[in-house]
């Protein structure tokens, strides 16, 4: 089971590069980076993780294309990732051509996390309505697959529209699209339609969770989606589970800090499960 790693990026953490090149260092086989363009002073909508503030972090995530690759050209084996990258706030055909050549600079080793969003007034600013950014989410996600795919590429839906046109560079290979967010049908059916796995937050009910989606899958003549726990923080019980369900990669979190804080949990990540 291969392990990863995230962290929650900022200006004043440990330098994407740095992190990267550290982590595959110590064998780690991947690092996944998240994305807020902006984070609106309104708290109409509250913080994720239930604390009363939000924090400060959450409005000084980097760019993570212009971060991870920068990281690209100081690693050769890591696999580099958005974890989550939010496609409903994004131009498609802008962010197809920054994920082929992201793709391309780091020698295919690039993998899509996307995720739906959860602050309103974020998406508001972006022009998103909020009751139809997972229909957008989907549509954005669909119109720059054909980007990728296909020489002459169009696309006709309700968000996004498009005649034929050419689109250089295509990605090294294909772009793995990884889903975040809860278990449910919503979620599951967009895994099975256009997706190459889950990544549930923690891992949580993992167990209770995987027959509705490989039942989802197998529905829509899907087989073999990856299950990717992310954000976890590791216990040999914990990994071993995992190992148990078929999950073939888990991605732990590290602290939000400089290299004085994050080095020591690698290498302690490194010496107990690596």
């Amino acid at each position: 089971m291969r392990l990863g790693i995230t962290m929650f990026t900022t200006d004043r953490t440990m330098p994407v590069h740095d992190l990267a090149r550290e982590a595959e260092d110590r064998g780690f086989a991947s690092l996944y980076i998240p994305e807020h363009t902006h984070i609106p002073v309104s708290r109409r909508t509250p913080p994720p993780t239930g604390v009363e503030v939000l924090p400060e972090e959450y409005g000084r995530t980097p760019d993570p294309f212009v971060a991870l690759a920068a990281a690209a050209a100081l690693t050769g084996t890591i696999r580099l990732g958005t974890g989550v990258c939010l496609p409903a706030q994004r131009d498609p055909i802008v962010t197809a051509k920054a994920v082929a050549t992201l793709d391309r600079v780091s020698g295919g080793r690039f993998t899509l996390g996307v995720g739906y969003g959860w602050n309103a007034e974020e998406a508001a600013d972006h022009g998103v309505p909020w009751k139809r950014r997972r229909a957008m989410t989907r549509e954005h996600v669909l119109a720059m697959r054909e980007l990728w795919e296909r020489e002459e590429a169009s696309f006709e839906g309700e968000f996004v529209a498009f005649e034929a046109c050419w689109s250089w560079p295509k990605p090294a290979g294909r772009v793995p699209v990884l889903l975040g967010g809860a278990a449910g049908p919503t979620l599951f059916s967009h895994i099975a339609e256009y997706g190459d796995g889950w990544m549930p937050i923690g891992g949580a009910g993992l167990r209770e969770a995987l027959p509705a989606l490989r039942e989802a899958c197998a529905a829509a003549g899907r087989e073999g989606v990856e299950v990717v726990p992310f954000g976890t923080l590791p216990t040999p019980g914990k990994l071993d589970h995992y190992a148990g369900l078929g999950v073939t990669e888990v991605v732990l979190r590290v602290p939000a800090g400089d290299r004085e804080a994050v080095l020591p949990v690698l290498d302690d990540y490194a010496g107990a499960y690596l």
